[in-house]
């Protein structure tokens, strides 16, 4: 039962990010990059996959996408000029948002229906699954 509360509910939470990235003809690996980006302005592409746990092959392109099509702007770090840093334009910004602000509404109408006890419940169990990944 709880995997198929886990399938369902992630299914109800992706459902409007994914018609708009659908729209976008993008996939939930933009998204997911705008979002890290949006919340580590400036961060190398490194930590971007550090922070994603992902491979450079995986966000290769759809990295590549995004900076082509103005959403994530690009600048040589300071200190190195080979590292690439990575922040949100003003179009990358309003579509980040627009995505993820769907998400933070429907958590915070489901937490003011559910109680304290269980909105904690949840966190605690998504904080094992992160804790203890594919064991």
């Amino acid at each position: 039962m709880a995997l198929e509360a886990m399938y369902f509910g992630f299914k109800a939470f992706i459902a409007k990010p994914d018609e708009r990235l659908s729209e976008l003809s993008m996939a939930r690996v933009h998204h997911r990059i705008l979002y890290f980006v949006g919340r580590n302005p400036e961060c190398s592409v490194s930590e971007l996959l550090q922070k994603l746990g992902a491979t450079k092959q995986y966000i290769n392109q759809p990295l590549r996408r995004l900076i082509e099509s103005g959403y994530v702007e690009t600048c040589a770090d300071d200190t190195d000029r080979r590292i690439k840093r990575l922040s949100l334009s003003a179009r990358g910004s309003t579509l980040e948002n627009e995505l993820s602000s769907a998400q933070r509404d429907q958590f915070a109408r489901i937490f003011r229906e559910a109680t304290p006890e269980a909105e904690n419940g949840w966190r605690e169990v998504m904080a094992l699954l992160i804790k203890h990944p594919g064991e």
